[in-house]
């Protein structure tokens, strides 16, 4: 485990945790509210398909007496060393042992983008450890022709940010100025958001860096979210007050999202419990990483952990 850092700018007090899991260590990052009361909330955040826990940050800081516990998932920052195969089923038992390991018994989660997926199928393997489910674009199906090979599936969903995973870059800095020319950022970079990207780097064994997320880890992934049996069978069993919020532009700013209005009606009157809002103003990471998306969030996070029972 890490040192603990205390941020006088959230009144939390951060730490990193390592936690075993099947083929490995899962990393963890941990913000305790400081002088909070025994009984003080928890909201465990789950992050996107090639994110980290430092995602979250920006909603952290608007959580005051909220603790907040938010994993690397496998194959993802410093949880990319684990063996074995990836999968909505597997990142949901590393969220159960990482519950485990903190004396967690029930909570409110919260997953953005790929994040919201493993959040669904969470709360259907494991339904005693879940108060509430807030979804944060992302959790529902995605409108995908059928048929795809891996890399079709892989390109069209996610498109540079899968293609960034093969490349390689001399230090931080450079994969920092990839990811200024970025259309998602040009008006929402932050030196949370650079620190959130350097963490993503780790070496490549040849005095280079590369992003910490593998090429075949998010494949595996975005397969079984899309076409695998997890997320069907825990939609269909759907037990949990669920919440989505969608917002009008996707990974490279681009409308319509990734809920495109008419697969949203859709969507939405096949699952009738689930509880939409569309926020305008925001694409597919700033509805997370920026500050007023993060307002956004986090209001609602505490709506959440006010009607949880």
């Amino acid at each position: 485990m890490d040192g603990a850092v205390s941020d006088s700018a959230t009144d939390h007090e951060y730490r990193t945790l390592d936690v075993p899991v099947e083929g490995g260590v899962l990393r963890a990052g941990v913000w305790e509210p400081v002088d909070a009361a025994a009984d003080a909330p928890t909201a465990l955040l789950v992050h996107g398909v090639t994110a980290s826990h430092l995602a979250w940050p920006f909603v952290v800081d608007r959580l005051p007496g909220v603790r907040v516990v938010a994993p690397d998932l496998r194959g993802r920052g410093r949880s990319n060393g684990l063996s074995g195969g990836a999968g909505m089923a597997a990142h949901a038992a590393d969220l159960a042992a990482l519950l485990d390991a903190l004396d967690i018994s029930r909570t409110v989660v919260v997953g953005h983008s790929m994040g919201g997926f493993v959040s669904v199928v969470f709360a259907h393997l494991h339904p005693e450890r879940v108060a509430r489910l807030l979804l944060v674009d992302g959790g529902l199906p995605l409108d995908v022709p059928a048929g795809l090979s891996t890399d079709e599936l892989v390109a069209g969903i996610l498109g540079p940010t899968a293609a960034r995973l093969s490349m390689r870059f001399a230090n931080a800095g450079e994969y920092l100025d990839f990811w200024r020319r970025h259309p998602a950022f040009t008006d929402a970079w932050t030196p949370e958001l650079e620190r959130y990207l350097a963490y993503d780097l780790v070496g490549d064994g040849e005095g280079g860096f590369r992003p910490a997320t593998s090429y075949a880890t998010t494949a595996d992934d975005t397969v079984d979210m899309n076409t695998g049996t997890a997320l069907p069978a825990a939609l269909a069993g759907l037990q949990h007050p669920t919440r989505l919020i969608t917002v009008p532009r996707g990974l490279q700013n681009d409308p319509p999202g990734l809920y495109a209005p008419e697969h949203l009606r859709r969507l939405l009157g096949e699952y009738p419990e689930v509880q939409h809002e569309r926020v305008d103003g925001f694409n597919h990471y700033t509805i997370v990483m920026s500050p007023s998306g993060a307002d956004v969030v986090a209001a609602a996070v505490r709506e959440e952990l006010a009607a949880r029972v």
